[in-house]
Formats: C-alpha cells, structure tokens, sequence
C-alpha cells in the first residue's frame, strides 16, 4: 500500500508538529497532496479510471477548503505550507 502508517506518521510529524496530531490543518493539507500527486501518477498511466480522476477532484476540492480556511485563520501559516509542499507555482 503506499500510505502506510509509517510514512503517514512521518507526514504529519513534519508538518503537524507531532505524530499523533492528525487534525492539524497543516498535516491534512500535507497528506492530502501527497494522495493529490500519487492519484495523478495513476491517472497519466490509466486514463479511463473515471472513479479514479473522481476520487481526484474531491481530494483537491478538500484540500482547497482546508487552503481557504488557513488564509482566513492564519496567513502567515498559509504561506509556509504552501512555499513546503511547492502547492502554488
């Protein structure tokens, strides 16, 4: 499986500030695009999975609230994460 429980700790104990605080809204963000960029690895390879490319667009539309609810809380945590996961180009 590639998000095993390790690579999920190591996730959120760099971006989450601790293993066990898996509701961060930085550790979220980061998990989310860590599944964004292994679904779409999937779909260059399969590009008739439509549940795939579904399960796609919901993971960036969840990832996009939780983006728009950092910059209204905290801006300058916004910044960091996004200039940490490369997210804006």
């Amino acid at each position: 499986m590639y998000l095993s429980k390790e690579v999920k700790a190591e996730i959120f104990k760099k971006h989450g500030g601790d293993a066990k605080n898996t509701g961060s809204t930085e550790g979220q963000i980061a998990l989310f695009t860590y599944r964004i960029e292994h679904l779409s690895q999937h779909l260059k390879k399969n590009r008739k999975d439509f549940n795939t490319e579904r399960s796609l667009v919901k993971l960036v539309g969840k990832r996009r609230s939780l983006l728009d609810y950092l910059i209204k809380t905290d801006i300058v945590r916004y910044r960091e994460i996004i200039k940490e996961l490369g997210i804006r180009k």
